[in-house]
């Protein structure tokens, strides 16, 4: 049974920081690309970081660019999102993808919220 499980979500103040973790179990994990999406009310969901499956390739969006830190540990199956400098627009629910095509796999989310 596939599942990914994010952990690490809450309540911080703006300019803090927080790090969530996505572990995997029930595939490959080594073998899959993992993505970080957000969605905040109202908002589509969009992405904000991706590695691919060694870890040496990362993108993200350009609006945590600088801030954010995507990493993984295959030996753990898990891959963490490091978040710094938070704004309020970074309040959102978090999901961890996996994807290999074409299968594609989601967490049930983690809430962060920036607020002071």
């Amino acid at each position: 049974q596939v599942q990914l499980v994010e952990s690490g979500g809450g309540l911080v103040q703006p300019g803090g920081s927080l790090r969530l973790s996505c572990a995997a179990s029930g595939f490959t994990f080594s073998n899959y690309a993992m993505r970080w999406y957000r969605q905040a009310p109202g908002k589509e969901r969009e992405l904000v970081a991706h590695i691919g499956t060694g870890g040496g390739i990362t993108n993200y969006a350009d609006s945590v660019k600088g801030r954010f830190t995507i990493s993984r540990d295959n030996a753990k199956n898990t891959v963490y999102l490091q978040m710094n400098a938070l704004k309020p627009e970074d309040t959102a629910v978090y999901y961890c993808n996996a994807r290999k095509w074409p299968l594609d796999h989601w967490g049930q989310g983690t809430q962060v919220t920036v607020s002071s």
